[in-house]
C-alpha cells in the first residue's frame, strides 16, 4: 500500500507559531493601551512607541522612531535621574520610577509618572511608560494648601512660614543674587482678648481675617518697586509674622512696620460691630548668612516683648546691646544659688566715721560677686535678679554670718580698740521667706558677736506701712538688742509716722541730699551750697535726735559736705572722703593706733 499519511506537526512549527502568536498578542496590548509607552534601545532611542505616546507629544507613534528617549521625557534635568537612567540602559539597574511636569503641544503642561524597566527578552532593550498623574497631583496641592494655610484667616500657617524662613536662610537661596539679608515683623494684637470675651470668638475670627487683609495690603505696598517678596502668615492666636526675603535694609522694615501700625490701628466695622485695636511689632533685620531660623524667632520674639514692655501700640528695632544686657541677666539669674554654693561671693567694707572726731566707728558690708564670667559685679547688677528668685534668703544668710564673724575677728585682733559694728543690708523678701530672728540669734550665738554690734539695714519704702510679720520680726530683732536703720531716707514715702512706731534707731540720709550742700566748680572753687537741702538735712536731723535717734549721711565726697554736716548735728559720715569700699584686711590696717585728727583719718586706700 502506498501514499503519505498526514501526522502531527514538528515541535519546531509549533514553537514558531506559538511565538509568532505571542508577538501578535504583545504587539496589539502594546498598540491600543491607554497608558503611553514606548520600546528604547540600548543606545536610548524609540524603537516603537504607541498611540498613546504618540498622542501625548501630539504626533504619530512612527514619527517618533529614532527621538532621544531622554529628551521626549526630561530625564536629563537632573544628574541623579539622568545617572539612574544610563544604569538601567546598561542593564545595572533593573528599574527607574520618576515624576515630571511635561508640557504638550497645545501648551497644556500635565504632570506625568516615569516609569523605566527592561523587556523579558535579552536585548530587546527597555519599556519606557507615561501615566498622566495630573488629578493626583492636584488633588495633593489641595491638600497640602490646606495643611499649609490658616482656615480663618487663608494666610499661611505656621508650618508654611518656617519653611519658607528655613529655606530664605539655606545658603543657595542667597548665594545666587539678591541682597542676602532677610528682615521679620512679629506683631500680635493689643486688646485682641478683650474683644474675643466681651464680643465672642466669632467676632474674634472676622477681626482676624480683616487684620489679615490689612496686613496683606501693606506687604504689598510696602513691596512694591523692592526686592524680596513678603509673606504674611499667622502663626497662632493673635500673632502674625511679616517675612521679607531679600530685604533691602531696616528702612524697609521699618516703613512696613509703620504703615502696619497705622492699618491696624484704624478702627475695624465688623458686621455693625465697631472694633479698635493696636499692634505691637518686633522688627529684626540681618545678614541672611550665618543666620537660623530658631536665632530670628528668639530676637523677634524678644524685641515683640520690649514694644510692648515699652508701651504697647509701637515697633521696636532688634537692639544687640539691649538683648546682650537681657541675656546676662538670664545667665546671671540661672547661676545664682549654685554661686553661693561655689564660695563666688566676697564682702567688702565701707568705714562709717564719727562726723565730729573722725573716728572708726563702724562698717557696712557690700557683697560682691566674682562671677567667673563677667568678673567683679557690685550689688546693683545681682541683688534684684537675686529678690525675684528667692535666693536673696541664701544670699542674705551667707552675707550675716559671714559679716558677723569678720566683726569679732577685728574685736578680737584689737582688744585695745573700740569694737566695730556692722551693719548688714536686709531685703524684704529676707523678712517674708526666711526665719530672720532665728538667723540672727544663731549667728551671735556662733560669732560671739554681741547684739550692739549688729545693724541691720532696711529700704525706707521696705518698712513703709509694715504690720504683722514685718512688725513682729523689727521688734524682735530690736528687742534682741541689734540695731535697725532706715537705708536712702528721705527719696521714698518719707511718712514721718512709721519712725515712731517702728523700733529704728538710725537714719541713713540719701546721698542726694548730700550732694547737695556743696560742689566744685570748673576752677576748683566751692559753689554756694543748695540752702533748702541744708534746712531740710537739719530738720531731719532735728527731729531724729529728738526720737532718740542717731542720723548717718551717705555719700560724703568732701571736706565742705563733712564740715557742714557736723555743724548742723549729723553723727556718721560715709563716703569716699573716708574711704571705699576695702577689703577686710584694709580695716584691720585702719583699726590701728594712728592721729585721729580731721575729717580725713580714716582716708582713701
Amino acid at each position: 500500500m502506498s501514499g503519505t499519511s498526514e501526522g502531527p506537526a514538528p515541535a519546531a512549527d509549533l514553537d514558531r507559531s506559538a511565538v509568532t502568536e505571542s508577538d501578535t498578542i504583545y504587539r496589539s496590548v502594546f498598540r491600543t493601551a491607554s497608558l503611553a509607552m514606548a520600546v528604547v534601545d540600548r543606545e536610548g532611542l524609540v524603537v516603537s512607541a504607541n498611540d498613546g505616546f504618540g498622542a501625548l507629544f501630539g504626533s504619530a507613534p512612527d514619527a517618533l522612531t529614532g527621538r532621544v528617549a531622554a529628551d521626549l521625557v526630561d530625564l536629563a534635568s537632573d544628574a541623579r535621574t539622568w545617572h539612574a537612567y544610563r544604569e538601567v540602559l546598561r542593564g545595572r539597574e533593573a528599574r527607574l520610577r520618576c515624576t515630571r511636569r511635561l508640557k504638550r503641544p497645545d501648551g497644556e503642561s500635565v504632570w506625568a509618572q516615569i516609569a523605566v524597566a527592561p523587556l523579558p527578552a535579552p536585548g530587546e532593550g527597555i519599556l519606557l511608560s507615561v501615566a498622566d498623574i495630573s488629578a493626583q497631583h492636584e488633588l495633593q496641592d489641595r491638600l497640602r494648601h490646606l495643611q499649609m494655610h490658616d482656615p480663618v484667616t487663608r494666610l499661611s500657617n505656621r508650618t508654611l512660614f518656617f519653611e519658607r524662613l528655613t529655606a530664605a536662610l539655606d545658603a543657595e537661596s542667597y548665594a545666587e543674587g539678591g541682597t542676602g539679608r532677610i528682615g521679620l515683623c512679629y506683631l500680635d494684637l493689643d486688646g485682641f482678648k478683650a474683644v474675643n470675651d466681651t464680643l465672642g470668638h466669632r467676632v474674634g475670627d472676622r477681626l482676624l481675617s480683616a487684620v489679615a487683609e490689612r496686613l496683606t495690603r501693606c506687604a504689598d505696598e510696602v513691596g512694591q518697586g523692592r526686592a524680596g517678596a513678603t509673606l504674611v502668615a499667622r502663626l497662632g492666636g493673635d500673632e502674625f509674622a511679616l517675612l521679607v526675603e531679600d530685604s533691602t535694609g531696616t528702612e524697609q522694615l521699618a516703613d512696613l512696620a509703620e504703615s502696619v501700625l497705622e492699618a491696624v490701628q484704624a478702627p475695624f466695622d465688623l458686621g455693625g460691630q465697631r472694633v479698635s485695636v493696636s499692634a505691637s511689632i518686633g522688627v529684626v533685620e540681618r545678614h541672611a548668612a550665618g543666620t537660623t531660623a530658631t536665632a530670628l524667632m528668639q530676637a523677634a520674639d524678644t524685641t515683640l516683648y520690649w514694644a510692648k514692655a515699652d508701651g504697647k501700640a509701637r515697633w521696636t528695632l532688634f537692639d544687640p546691646e539691649r538683648n546682650a544686657h537681657r541675656m546676662t541677666r538670664q545667665a546671671l539669674s540661672s547661676s545664682l544659688r549654685p554661686a553661693v554654693e561655689r564660695g563666688e561671693f566676697a564682702l567688702e567694707y565701707q568705714p562709717l566715721v564719727g562726723m565730729e572726731d573722725g573716728r572708726l566707728r563702724g562698717v557696712e558690708a557690700l557683697v560682691r560677686w566674682n562671677h567667673p564670667q563677667f568678673g567683679m559685679l557690685t550689688p546693683n547688677r545681682f541683688i534684684t535678679l537675686a529678690e525675684e528668685d528667692g535666693s536673696i534668703v541664701q544670699l542674705g544668710r551667707w552675707v550675716l554670718v559671714t559679716a558677723c564673724r569678720q566683726a569679732r575677728r577685728w574685736q578680737l585682733e584689737n582688744p585695745d580698740e573700740p569694737p566695730l559694728f556692722v551693719s548688714v543690708n536686709v531685703a524684704v523678701r529676707q523678712v517674708w521667706d526666711s526665719d530672720l530672728v532665728a538667723d540672727v540669734a544663731k549667728t551671735l550665738a556662733d560669732t560671739g558677736l554681741a547684739p550692739h554690734l549688729l545693724q541691720l539695714e532696711l529700704t525706707e519704702s521696705a518698712v513703709m506701712g509694715s504690720a504683722g510679720r514685718p512688725l513682729q520680726v523689727l521688734q524682735a530683732l530690736s528687742d534682741m538688742g541689734v540695731g535697725i536703720a532706715i537705708d536712702d531716707f528721705g527719696t521714698g514715702y518719707s511718712n514721718l509716722a512709721y519712725l515712731s512706731r517702728l523700733p529704728v534707731s538710725v537714719l541713713k540720709l540719701d546721698g542726694s541730699f548730700v550732694r547737695g550742700f556743696q560742689y566744685e566748680s570748673d576752677n576748683n572753687t566751692a559753689a554756694p551750697p543748695n540752702p533748702a537741702d541744708e534746712v531740710i538735712v537739719e530738720a531731719m536731723i532735728q527731729l531724729a535726735h529728738r526720737l532718740g535717734l542717731t542720723v548717718t549721711a551717705e555719700c560724703v565726697e568732701t571736706s565742705a559736705q563733712a564740715s557742714r554736716l557736723r555743724r548742723i548735728g549729723c553723727d556718721t559720715g560715709q563716703g569716699w572722703l573716708y574711704s571705699r569700699p576695702v577689703s577686710p584686711d584694709r580695716i584691720s590696717e585702719l583699726l590701728r593706733p594712728r592721729d585721729r585728727s580731721g575729717d580725713q583719718v580714716v582716708g582713701n586706700p
